[in-house]
């Protein structure tokens, strides 16, 4: 019997780290943006087999993943609820201004406090413990700790931003790290390319490009969404996230980058459609 035990032990052992081992290769393929592997792993995983296909290396991989996700389009009656949902969420729409006194000094807002870019000289502020003092980024005024909110951020004319939520005792001071781990939820742009902050971050495939983006909190469900707001796409979500204090929106026009990226982000006002 003590044999038959062993084995059994030993069996287990060897498939959780199989189990560990494959997670990090996947986890490895979707940091370096390797869809190919990262496709065959999906494969593995759901049993998905394709039909046969004579075609070209390059547009066989498209077509697999056409193929793939087609299997998860939504019907007519999800589209309604999907609707449904998009006046729901924007019920929860707040009126954001942002903080100067968090502001990096590089950082120029608007009188009103709904813009903000990144200036060429770094101005002579106060290093007090809100403000950032490295990081070209600022959060909300306005900070919550229950209940839902939707806010709206205009990032049209811009190669590089971040845009997300951020816990109140975050570093401010230096270098930050925008992952979750250390109270950042978040996603940005980065040489053309969409990325979710997940630690490991996550590419994000789009339709278009993003010219305004919706942040979703429901703070007691633990749930941090995304939108495209401009046709109300969904494009990542953080879940279950135990808040245990007062989180603020967070924003990052990034650097000027010679005027190639000195378009403002924007809190843009949130046109509500009444639920029928």
């Amino acid at each position: 019997m003590a044999p038959y035990k062993s084995t059994c032990y030993e069996l287990r052992k060897a498939v959780k780290l199989a189990k560990k081992r494959y997670r990090e290769k996947v986890e490895l393929n979707l940091s370096n943006n390797d869809s190919r592997s990262v496709w065959q792993g999906l494969k593995m995983i759901t049993d998905y087999k394709r039909p046969p296909l004579t075609m070209a290396a390059d547009s066989t991989l498209v077509n697999e993943l056409n193929a793939f996700y087609a299997r998860f389009e939504v019907s007519d009656d999800e589209r309604t609820h999907k609707s449904h949902d998009m006046k729901n969420i924007k019920q929860h729409a707040v009126d954001l201004t942002l903080d100067p006194d968090t502001a990096q000094p590089h950082l120029i807002l608007s009188a009103d406090g709904k813009q903000v870019e990144h200036g060429n000289t770094r101005q002579n502020l106060p290093n007090t413990p809100k403000r950032f003092n490295h990081a070209a980024c600022v959060l909300g005024r306005e900070g919550f700790s229950s209940g839902k909110f939707y806010y709206e951020v205009q990032v049209k004319g811009k190669t590089t931003w971040d845009v997300g939520v951020a816990k109140e005792s975050v570093n401010r001071k230096g270098d930050i790290y925008l992952r979750p781990e250390y109270g950042f939820w978040t996603i940005w742009l980065r040489d053309g390319t969409y990325w979710a902050n997940a630690g490991p971050a996550v590419p994000l495939t789009l339709k278009g490009k993003l010219q305004t983006v919706g942040v979703f909190v429901d703070y007691d469900a633990g749930l941090i969404s995304f939108y495209d707001a401009d046709c109300w796409n969904h494009i990542y979500s953080f879940t279950h996230v135990t808040f245990t204090e007062k989180i603020y929106p967070y924003f990052s026009p990034s650097h000027n980058e010679k005027g190639t990226n000195s378009a403002p982000l924007i809190i843009s006002p949130v046109h509500v459609c009444p639920i029928k």
